[in-house]
């Protein structure tokens, strides 16, 4: 191979025929045409195209890349992170199942509608830590805990990729982004990170090393820096990390023109050093930016870049095309008709429907108002933004979904019910600003119904990359929707539309019913109409922590104690606390309600002392005192008393789910063993350290059931 071949393989381009939606989500790059980007895949000037649309403009690529001098076959890779054509909810949404496995079918059936359209890569999962809802990209992670991140992380790799990544219904999954990029500073998005290696290594390395352990076949570069270096040329996180200690041997890939940027972050001088600099960190492959292609050839000529690394990057890139099973069959995932047979069928909707179900969390059902009576005779005002209308559905991020393919809530309460015309709608606002005339008209519509089913939120724009807000807050035209709504004092079920964790406040807050209905995708209308008429009985729990207000971000569960910790009750001076938010959340980690009443009681401890080898095994029962069945997700956390690095509040060791039926009750069993109770020590190596630990059997990170243990 030439050194401008090679430079070319180590370059992925944004697609010249990817439609508006693909444009839309990053800023102008290349601006590709058709005809030059298949003069560029018949040159090897190109390995990849991303977010192409069809799988006919795909075959057009590949038949001129295999007529190139080295009939060398392109991959095609895209931005696939919660469904193709039928959209699931988003990943923190999903997370809300607390049900990997679930995450694991999705991806599933995403990689299967993908590939049918020549896609041999996906840019996901996404496995960032999310701790500050303040930034808009948390919507694609798995939320603020550690466990649930790590185990997200598997599921998701191991449903794109498959038994085997080469066959015509698997992709290549890609775990991004390394490292950090969920801590940066004031939540802001691309904004810098200062942490500890601590931290680094205990908190937002584990979900990577998670994915590694699934077998991702590639890695994306956050686009932050950590510790003054930006990753897409932090050697340290890079080479003595990811390949070193961890010896990761897939391919490492810069995020969207992320190399061209060391020269704005005033890392690089120009772009010949950004891609010098860049390519010896350990970067692979140049995206979108074109600086590979452009100055490899010259640096590696002046000796700048050694030939020995570009070829080590350049084998990365066949060796995943080989993985892939491209040089085999470079057209095993571009059949005709394929597309068509395999996407939007009622196998994926029924599934996007089941996960949808189980991503929204009850947060409130005073007075057991849910779920309600598909065949009764009250009249149900759905008032909001989002009461009716193919908007705002499949959520951000999407690059392939489209809002109507998607079944809206209107329409969804209307299947579900015995008479339609029970069901009046009207908007009462926009999203963000004010309609004319729009709250009189809600207002008459909710007095002339008996219940209020009041669907308010973000909008998708206000969520995902680039939108990261100061606020957390229902914006304020909903607010005074939602006031003069309330204020007729009809009982109104609040359905909150979300990409992050909100700061509820007034009559969203007072309402005697809540449910976080996230962004569910192509099935919004008919799941959400199941869990009101309770055909469906609610199970999520939340993964994100709902704080009080928008100051206290970032805000998590685990987080460490203080030598002032806040007592429980009225507030005290010189503790740790703001002086208008309690010390926790409005909402905590790990909360949601069922249909049914539950009641924890009888915790067990097992005998109290863990030693050597052995399990501990505690036990405590579960109640149901309602007159519905329920789904509880029980919890078990554990905190070290005393240790050399001082230990989180809580920390979530395990979790289960039981269901309990009316007037039941059931025993849950969670055995500890000693490699579970480890952690980092002062010289970041794992320590199992003997002491007491508290410990709590509970239905969230705030409260349950606690007893302690000994480690001996």
């Amino acid at each position: 191979m030439t050194i401008e071949e090679k430079a070319g393989q180590l370059s992925i381009m944004a697609s010249a025929i990817g439609g508006t939606a693909a444009t839309a989500l990053n800023p102008a790059g290349s601006n590709p045409n058709v005809r030059g980007q298949l003069a560029d895949a018949r040159a090897g000037r190109v390995s990849s195209v991303f977010n192409g649309r069809g799988s006919d403009w795909h075959r057009q690529l590949q038949q001129e890349a295999v007529k190139s001098r080295l009939g060398i076959p392109m991959f095609f890779a895209a931005d696939v992170i919660h469904g193709f054509r039928t959209i699931f909810p988003v990943p923190l949404g999903e997370a809300a199942s607390f049900d990997p496995e679930l995450a694991r079918r999705t991806a599933r059936a995403a990689a299967v509608e993908a590939s049918a359209a020549g896609i041999d890569l996906t840019f996901a999962p996404m496995v960032d830590i999310a701790r500050d809802q303040r930034w808009g990209r948390g919507v694609e992670s798995a939320g603020e805990d550690v466990l649930v991140g790590t185990r997200f992380a598997a599921a998701r790799v191991e449903g794109f990729q498959g038994d085997d990544v080469a066959r015509d219904d698997a992709v290549g999954a890609c775990a991004k982004h390394f490292a950090a990029y969920g801590a940066g500073e004031g939540g802001m998005e691309y904004n810098s990170v200062d942490i500890s290696e601590h931290t680094l290594r205990e908190t937002y390395f584990p979900p990577f090393q998670s994915a590694l352990g699934a077998g991702v076949v590639s890695v994306m570069a956050s686009f932050n820096e950590v510790n003054g270096v930006p990753a897409t040329a932090n050697h340290w996180l890079m080479s003595d990390v990811l390949r070193g200690k961890w010896d990761f041997r897939g391919l490492v890939v810069s995020d969207y023109t992320a190399d061209e940027e060391l020269v704005a972050a005033g890392y690089a001088k120009d772009g010949r050093d950004a891609a010098k600099k860049a390519i010896l960190a350990g970067v692979d492959m140049s995206m979108e930016s074109g600086l590979y292609l452009k100055h490899l050839p010259d640096l590696v000529k002046s000796g700048d870049v050694s030939m020995a690394r570009v070829d080590e990057a350049v084998r990365r890139v066949l060796a995943l095309k080989a993985r892939l099973g491209l040089f085999d069959d470079p057209f095993r995932r571009l059949g005709p008709g394929r597309e068509q047979a395999r996407v939007l069928t009622p196998v994926t909707r029924d599934l996007a429907r089941e996960a949808a179900q189980r991503s929204v969390v009850l947060l409130k059902n005073d007075g057991g108002l849910l779920p309600l009576k598909a065949d009764g005779a009250e009249k149900i005002a759905l008032i909001g933004p989002f009461a009716s209308g193919q908007h705002d559905l499949i959520g951000p991020w999407n690059v392939y979904g489209d809002d109507r393919q998607a079944i809206d809530l209107a329409t969804g309460m209307r299947a579900a019910m015995r008479d339609p015309e029970r069901l009046s709608v009207a908007p009462g606002s926009d999203i963000e600003t004010p309609i004319p005339g729009g709250i009189a008209a809600a207002v008459a519509a909710a007095r002339a119904a008996d219940i209020v089913v009041l669907a308010i939120g973000e909008g998708q724009q206000m969520s995902g990359e680039s939108q990261s807000r100061t606020a957390i807050v229902v914006p304020e035209p909903q607010m005074r929707l939602a006031e003069a709504v309330a204020a007729l004092g009809k009982p109104m079920i609040v359905l909150i539309k979300n990409g992050r964790a909100l700061a509820l406040e007034g009559a969203v807050l007072a309402a005697p019913a809540i449910l976080v209905t996230w962004f569910l995708g192509s099935e919004t209308g008919h799941a959400l109409a199941d869990i009101l008429f309770g055909v469906a009985r609610p199970s999520g729990r939340l993964p994100v922590s709902f704080p009080y207000e928008s100051g206290q971000e970032p805000l998590h569960y685990d987080h460490k104690p203080t030598g002032r910790p806040a007592p429980p009750g009225p507030q005290q001076a010189y503790k740790a606390q703001y002086r208008t938010a309690p010390d926790g959340a409005r909402f905590p980690f790990g909360h949601g309600l069922t249909y049914g009443k539950i009641d924890y009681a009888g915790l067990d401890m097992g005998g109290g002392r863990l030693a050597g080898n052995e399990g501990l095994t505690v036990s405590a029962r579960i109640r149901n005192s309602g007159d519905r069945a329920a789904d509880e997700l029980v919890q078990l956390y554990v905190h070290a008393r005393v240790a050399t690095i001082t230990q989180p509040v809580r920390r979530l060791l395990d979790w289960q789910r039981v269901a309990v039926a009316p007037g039941g009750s059931s025993e849950v069993r969670f055995t500890i063993r000693r490699a579970m109770l480890g952690h980092l020590g002062p010289d970041l190596k794992p320590v199992v350290e003997p002491g007491t630990f508290d410990l709590w059997i509970a239905p969230s990170a705030e409260t349950g059931l606690k007893g302690s243990f000994e480690l001996v």
